[in-house]
């Protein structure tokens, strides 16, 4: 077993007056040559955006990319078409596939927003871009995992690669264990809130954990506690 351990203090930062970013990974002007990825996973950002302010129409190609709303809502327009608005409860995903345009905007005037940007390196390429949206029921994760997007689930969101997003809410010392679905991935803990122990090391909020070689792992809250689990290939 091999792990990684990136604190929320060693994120790249970037604000631009509209925009607050922490990058975990190498992202626009922050370049941490030991912070590139964690197998698929590309990035990781977690958003703030204040009200009427957001990303303008720009492209992408060959990635999957989810967003997850922790605060507020987000806006989102396409080029398949696509216009709809993300809330708190509801994850996104869009294969950007062969190329998409896209915008991103804070849907409040007033109040932000504040969302997990998430890239993962496809499966296959240049597939025809696709979006969708879903909501999840928060009583569904209570101290258990809850597959958000899955490969092969009907009740998540299809991702075009063999990848997994669960989220958990954890009560405070409780245990949880997660169970990798393909042999050879990789596990990604990152806690979105509150604080809990994996393998011994003491997280804190948006605090993250890799590990590798393993078949599961355990999680001890150590007070209430949000999850984010992405299981990636690494390679």
């Amino acid at each position: 077993m091999k792990t990684v351990i990136h604190k929320a203090d060693s994120r790249g930062t970037a604000n631009f007056g509209w925009l607050n970013s922490q990058h975990t990974f190498s992202f626009g002007q922050y370049y941490n040559p030991e912070r590139i990825h964690f197998g698929l996973l590309r990035v990781l950002n977690d958003d703030i955006v204040i009200g009427g302010a957001g990303f303008p129409n720009h492209p992408h190609d060959n990635m999957e990319i989810v967003s997850i709303p922790l605060k507020g809502a987000l806006a989102h327009r396409d080029s398949t078409g696509t216009e709809k608005v993300i809330n708190v409860g509801e994850i996104q995903i869009m294969s950007a596939g062969s190329g998409i345009t896209h915008s991103e905007y804070n849907a409040s005037k007033t109040d932000e927003v504040n969302f997990l940007q998430i890239w993962i390196f496809p499966k296959e390429k240049n597939i025809v871009p696709r979006y969708d949206q879903k909501f999840f029921h928060v009583d569904d994760r209570k101290n258990a995992f809850q597959t958000v997007v899955s490969p092969g689930d009907d009740s998540a969101l299809w991702i075009n690669q063999d990848a997994w997003l669960s989220l958990a809410d954890v009560d405070t010392n409780n245990t949880i264990n997660y169970h990798i679905n393909k042999e050879g991935n990789g596990i990604y803990v990152f806690v979105i809130d509150g604080e809990a122990e994996v393998l011994g090391e003491k997280l804190g909020k948006r605090d993250a954990m890799g590990i590798l070689e393993t078949s599961s792992v355990e999680i001890k809250s150590k007070t209430d506690a949000q999850l984010l689990v992405i299981e990636i290939p690494m390679n």
